[in-house]
């Protein structure tokens, strides 16, 4: 595990709860999604929706959700083949994240979110 997020981890799971980094919607409780390596590409979050091509960036690490329904605030918004990208159900910042259609289970990306 990677020196920057030690201190947001505790048995594996998120210590505090994790926060939209646009707003102060809260998207999960304390001890709701275990800590995961792993690389994702995806969209940034600022970009031109009017650009003919998606700049992406590769993520390394994640909270993992088991089940869409510990969300205490989120929002699923656009389909990619079998991803479905996260956002923020409050200000609709995003991708936050990803949620695997073959699997169901949710990713969070860590440095797209923020704890309180």
């Amino acid at each position: 595990m990677s020196n920057n997020y030690s201190s947001q981890v505790q048995d594996g799971k998120n210590a505090k709860s994790i926060k939209c980094k646009y707003c102060t919607s809260v998207m999960l409780k304390p001890a709701a999604a275990n800590f995961e390596e792993g690389e994702h590409e995806l969209p940034t979050i600022t970009q031109n929706v009017k650009s003919a091509s998606t700049i992406t960036e590769t993520v390394t690490a994640f909270w993992k959700v088991d089940d869409m329904f510990t969300f205490d605030n989120i929002g699923f918004s656009n389909t990619v083949g079998t991803t479905k990208y996260l956002a923020c159900a409050d200000c609709d910042a995003g991708p936050v994240g990803y949620h695997d259609l073959n699997t169901k289970i949710s990713y969070v990306a860590l440095c797209r979110i923020e704890y309180v």
